[in-house]
């Protein structure tokens, strides 16, 4: 469906393109002059648009710092200390959450083991039933 949009609004481009071609071609001379001598001004007002330009992450040695070759890249800033924080903390964050998630598994273990001593002490069964396999199998259905 977009390619029939497409289509469309490029026959109604070239439509408008010819009516104005030949509307143009029908205005006196002197409409066209001042409109060229127009268009020239506006373009040597127009405001230069930034370029982007990408420099090489890795300079050869002696390139571009402080002492280097002239016209080479320019010495790299500094990151202000809330810039350094800035991009610090997510990892800081990553690594005390990690340590949290361990720390509470290590607390859910401790109690479970816990328990399970705790329901061993309180009952009245010898411990060598708790060593036969069988009472084992049946305690871990048991529960």
């Amino acid at each position: 469906m977009s390619s029939a949009l497409d289509k469309q609004e490029l026959e109604f481009v070239q439509e408008l393109r010819r009516a104005l071609d030949e509307s143009a071609a029908s205005l006196p001379s002197a409409t066209t002059v001042r409109l060229s001598a127009a268009r020239k001004a506006a373009l040597a007002r127009k405001k230069a648009e930034p370029v982007l330009v990408r420099a090489p992450a890795l300079a050869a040695a002696g390139v571009g710092a402080i002492g280097g070759v002239p016209g080479g890249l320019p010495a790299p800033r500094r990151r202000s200390a809330l810039a350094r924080f800035a991009l610090a903390w997510p990892l800081a964050a990553l690594v005390a959450g990690l340590f949290a998630i361990a720390y509470f598994e290590d607390q859910q273990r401790t109690a479970e083991l816990a328990d399970i001593d705790a329901a061993m002490l309180s009952d009245d069964l010898p411990l060598t039933a708790y060593l036969d396999h069988g009472f084992n199998a049946y305690l871990s259905r048991s529960h």
